[in-house]
């Protein structure tokens, strides 16, 4: 019985590397900052405008002016803004 268990265990900690491995592969993809698809409290830093300086505290929904990190070129298919499209949006709602 303690076999089967020693060789589950060993199994479940090659998996887990295996899923380790596939997110640290991922975080190394290239990425790109999206504006206006951030939902309130989950952009990734600060904003354009300054009213905030950190990670989640986005205010609202998909403001044009918070961000979150996308895989590169997946931006324009999330419905986001590039850094100049925000700034231009921000510029037109004053």
């Amino acid at each position: 019985m303690q076999h089967k268990q020693i060789l589950a265990s060993g199994l479940a900690a090659a998996l887990a590397l295996g899923f380790v491995a596939q997110a640290q592969a991922d975080d190394k993809a290239p990425k790109e900052k999206c504006y206006g698809i951030a939902k309130a409290g989950q952009n990734d830093c600060s904003n354009i405008s300054g009213s905030h300086s950190c990670a989640g505290q986005a205010k609202a929904d998909n403001a044009a002016d918070d961000w979150k990190f996308v895989a590169k070129g997946s931006c324009k298919s999330a419905g986001g803004l590039s850094a100049d499209e925000a700034k231009a949006k921000l510029k037109t709602k004053k």
